[in-house]
């Protein structure tokens, strides 16, 4: 995760972290811990093989006996008796802060299409099939109506929070009341608001009503302490769950998929342009329950179907140059939720909360953090869009993807995971055909508007606002020209109407590059990492 401190910080748009001092460099994820109202992990004494095709001699964890070789991928003792069920889990939404209480949205979870809602009568969010009972319409493109009613536009039919209908137009007034019908009826799915995040449970069985009073989503507790800063921010990926997940476990990437967009710590003796350099990971427990890792200074776990969180290791004592510089010690973590869309589509919500640097947030509008963060995405989209491993088929990785190093450890621990748990790869419950979408033009693949823009509140607004601006610009540029057009000869100075000209030039100018600007930042960005 040394890498990762790369993509957080600077990605942040933090001025100083450029040049991080070299306490914090050691230190990155200073004593954050993850806690949970559930046991995040379970003992589990059975001995494995992490699975790889391939290192001729196996890498070793000698503190769990833990191993990456080249043998069978069978589990030595027990066999993964237990199964991890897909639709027993909490998923992901969207943060809260990117929300409007004043519509309907429409997301796509595990291929389950939801219309998420603010219910005001109950005060709640409310997520519901996204089909209408009548005529199977998308409810994410109605309305909520005077009432704080989910309506239906197609034909006005009216839902509350229950999902029970309690409005059918064309049903005559003095008729039998149809609209109690269990038919006429939306599946309505438990949710909840944790974390600023709003989480739902993608099964509507009456059994899950009151889940949420025997299992919630994990809690972490930096993102609602008052002392960290937490800012969010999600986009659509146009690529798997599994692959989004391998690429932020895999460190070694960064220097040279994110070239020249972040600073990484650089060895003493460079091999390469980039400084890429061996990393000493180790998976310390794989259960049901995820995983943790170690790389000596830093901790990781991923805690299954979407966490994955980095933090310091809170057993390794702050450095003495630290305990000078600040009483207080500086602590700061990565979190990414990874959620699986559809085969090929997956959804990413990150948060790096820290408790220094509070001020950077306050002054800086979320846009701008959003714009060196999405261009780091955008960095290796279109190279991961095209990687092969879905081609493959996930039972061919191990055999298709030469893995020798350490540095892979995470990648080889999630697979076993997946393997041994999950039956290798996502439980779609055969709503799809196992074909990936096609790959669309690289403009539309990179289109951050759709990815990100129309889904976050800041950066919509800054779109919209910029937009305005610019219109203004050439405005002001054209009235500029009209008014040294009408002006007489004599009727003002020469210095007047060479101001007016200059004005004219200067603002025809400046829309120009606002446009520009508008379009790398919010429209599409091209990243060419032959020229970096």
């Amino acid at each position: 995760m040394e890498a990762m401190l790369s993509f957080s910080v600077t990605s942040l748009h933090i001025p100083t972290p450029l040049e991080t001092p070299t306490p914090f460099k050691r230190s990155i994820f200073l004593n954050s811990q993850l806690h949970s109202t559930l046991p995040l992990f379970t003992r589990n004494t059975s001995k494995f093989k992490l699975l790889t095709a391939l290192s001729p001699s196996p890498l070793t964890d000698s503190s769990t006996n833990l191993q990456v070789d080249d043998d069978d991928d069978e589990v030595e003792g027990e066999t993964g008796s237990e199964k991890f069920d897909w639709y027993s889990q909490w998923y992901p939404l969207m943060p809260i802060c990117d929300l409007d209480k004043r519509a309907p949205h429409g997301k796509k979870v595990m291929g389950i299409d939801v219309v998420v809602w603010w219910d005001r009568n109950e005060g709640a969010w409310q997520v519901f099939d996204d089909a209408c009972p009548h005529r199977l319409a998308p409810l994410s493109e109605g309305r909520i109506d005077q009432w704080g009613r989910l309506q239906c536009v197609y034909h006005g039919w009216c839902f509350n929070g229950s999902g029970d209908c309690k409005f059918i137009p064309q049903a005559p007034s003095d008729g039998p009341p149809i609209h109690t019908s269990k038919k006429a009826c939306v599946a309505a799915y438990p949710s909840i608001v944790q974390n600023d995040i709003l989480w739902f449970w993608p099964n509507t069985d009456p059994q899950y009503k009151d889940i949420i009073t025997r299992k919630k989503p994990p809690f972490i507790p930096e993102i609602d302490d008052p002392s960290f800063t937490s800012l969010m921010g999600n986009r659509e990926i146009a690529y798997g769950y599994e692959v989004l997940i391998e690429n932020l476990m895999d460190p070694s990437h960064v220097p040279y998929a994110h070239y020249g967009l972040m600073k990484t710590p650089q060895p003493k003796v460079k091999a390469d342009r980039e400084g890429g350099r061996p990393l000493e990971l180790s998976i310390e427990k794989l259960d049901i329950n995820g995983f943790t890792a170690n790389q000596g200074w830093s901790k990781s776990k991923f805690m299954p179907p979407s966490i994955f969180y980095a933090y310091s290791d809170p057993n390794k004592p702050a450095s003495s140059d630290e305990s000078k510089k600040s009483s207080v010690q500086r602590k700061f973590s990565l979190i990414f939720i990874c959620v699986p869309v559809s085969p090929g589509n997956s959804r990413l919500i990150w948060c790096f909360p820290r408790n220094f640097g509070l001020w950077i947030d306050k002054i800086v509008p979320r846009w701008m953090f959003h714009v060196g963060q999405n261009l780091i995405l955008d960095s290796d989209l279109y190279l991961l869009h095209l990687e092969k491993i879905m081609d493959v088929g996930q039972a061919n990785w191990h055999k298709a993807c030469f893995v020798p190093t350490k540095a892979d450890a995470l990648v080889i621990g999630f697979r076993k995971w997946l393997k041994k748990y999950a039956g290798g790869e996502v439980d779609w419950r055969g709503k799809y055909s196992g074909a990936l979408p096609p790959t669309p033009p690289k403009e539309q693949l990179m289109d951050r508007y759709w990815s990100h823009v129309v889904n976050c509140k800041s950066c919509n607004l800054a779109y919209k606002s910029l937009n305005v601006v610019e219109v203004m610009m050439q405005i002001i540029s054209v009235a500029s020209i009209g008014i040294v057009a009408i002006m007489k000869q004599g009727m003002v100075s020469a210095a007047t109407r060479n101001s007016m000209v200059v004005l004219a030039v200067l603002s025809f100018a400046l829309s120009r590059l606002l446009a520009h600007f508008i379009y790398k930042n919010f429209r599409y960005h091209d990243y060419n990492h032959a020229f970096r």
